[in-house]
């Protein structure tokens, strides 16, 4: 399987931390696996070993043309002497962004179909058409996000809990898969905060629902800044001056505006003095190439 490798823990140290009377904690699990990375393995980890049970020869999945999550299944499936296929949302668009110039290169056939078929993508019919077009595959939701993933991130939950002294932890939502998953993992302790990265992203808090009866979580919907993959300067110069000032790299789509959220809420005062603030940093550092250059 999937090599994971150990990640740190780092603690951040600055005049807005030490004002607002909290401990910062950083998981750096960017650094799990140089392409599978992040909340990524933890999603995957678990659907690979089905795929492979099944002794199924192709990975099929969903994404959009930035998708962390094509990104990292078109490298898991390399890795694994596995074929791929990436069904992509929108219109192929040339020279192909660093993404999916990845996925190409590690494989993965790349099928485009408009927003219109996309949304279509788990209806029984299109799947159908699917198998048709490609054959015998093992089907990964969009952004790797089913019982399966949650099983993983509850994995990566539990493990939290067991070797940190915590009172919040916050990471960024995308499909609502991963924060679903540690809240599994925790069985309901601590206090789980998810900031989405989507606009108008009120859906979310169904999708989590979906995997979890626990009630320990909320979903922030301050800081999407325009919505998914969509940035704004302030955005972009608290992700430079972040990685000046910690030597940490955040992408643009999901960890940057987490981390912004997370500051922000220490200036109001949100958090509680005294309390230790856990903050995941869930990879996905090849979009940084993307928006930063």
């Amino acid at each position: 399987m999937i090599i994971y490798n150990k990640t740190p823990l780092l603690e951040l140290k600055n005049q807005i931390i030490e004002q607002s009377g909290v401990r910062v904690l950083v998981k750096r699990e960017d650094l799990n696996h140089p392409l599978i990375s992040g909340n990524k393995w933890w999603k995957l980890k678990y659907n690979l070993e089905e795929a492979l049970r099944l002794q199924k020869k192709t990975l099929l999945t969903f994404g959009g043309a930035y998708s962390n999550h094509i990104y990292a299944s078109a490298a898991a499936a390399e890795e694994l002497g596995l074929k791929s296929v990436g069904i992509i949302r929108g219109e192929e668009t040339l020279p192909l962004n660093p993404t999916l110039s990845f996925a190409k290169a590690c494989g993965m056939e790349l099928l485009y179909v408009s927003r219109e078929a996309y949304r279509r993508k788990s209806e029984t019919e299109f799947v159908t058409q699917l198998h048709h077009q490609f054959g015998d595959f093992y089907l990964i939701p969009e952004g790797g996000t089913n019982h399966l993933a949650i099983k993983g991130c509850a994995e990566f939950g539990k493990r939290l809990i067991e070797e940190i002294d915590f009172d919040y932890v916050c990471m960024p939502v995308g499909t609502g898969g991963t924060i679903a998953g540690i809240v599994e993992g925790l069985s309901g302790q601590k206090q789980v905060i998810g900031f989405s990265s989507l606009k108008d992203g009120e859906f979310l808090n169904g999708e989590i629902s979906k995997y979890t009866q626990f009630r320990n979580w909320q979903l922030n919907q301050d800081y999407h800044f325009g919505g998914y993959a969509k940035t704004t300067k302030a955005l972009l110069d608290f992700a430079r001056d972040f990685e000046h000032d910690f030597e940490i790299p955040l992408d643009p789509v999901y960890t940057s505006k987490m981390m912004f959220g997370v500051f922000d809420l220490m200036r109001q005062g949100y958090f509680k003095k005294g309390s230790v603030v856990l903050v995941l940093h869930t990879g996905g550092l090849q979009g940084k190439i993307v928006s930063f250059g």
